[in-house]
């Protein structure tokens, strides 16, 4: 495959692609829009935290897939995690620079998301009376 400038490549290009760059773009979609990574980004573009503010701070998550969900954004290199040799054992999460960048893309999502869940509502409404279900 044929490395091709980031800046010249239109996402439908991407989407017409029958090769492993497709397969690797619905991966990092799947990682990052599965239900609690862009929350754990959010919170970390904040500011740094340790996992038990991290937890506080995203209503609904267990203890199980928090840790699951920063160690496979860990993996990924969008966040790091530091472990500070006290008693007992701090661990302070943060955003990578990589993380960053996704930052933005993340807030914007979460805004529309914000800005028409009515919309989605009302024609969730309007497929059920039309459809019956």
């Amino acid at each position: 495959m044929t490395a091709v400038p980031r800046d010249s490549i239109e996402p439908a290009d991407v989407l017409e692609r029958r090769d492993d760059s497709i397969c690797r773009v619905r991966e990092v979609l799947d990682r990052v829009g599965d239900k609690w990574s862009i929350t754990v980004v959010a919170e970390l573009g904040r500011s740094p935290l340790r996992f038990t503010e991290l937890k506080r701070r995203i209503p609904g998550i267990s203890q199980r897939m928090l840790t699951a969900t920063v160690r496979t954004l860990e993996r990924d290199g969008l966040i790091s995690r530091t472990v500070h040799p006290v008693v007992p054992p701090r661990v302070d999460y943060a955003l990578t620079p990589l993380g960053r960048t996704l930052l933005d893309t993340a807030w914007a999502l979460m805004n529309w998301a914000v800005e028409h869940t009515g919309d989605i509502d009302r024609a969730r409404r309007e497929y059920d009376v039309r459809y019956g279900s």
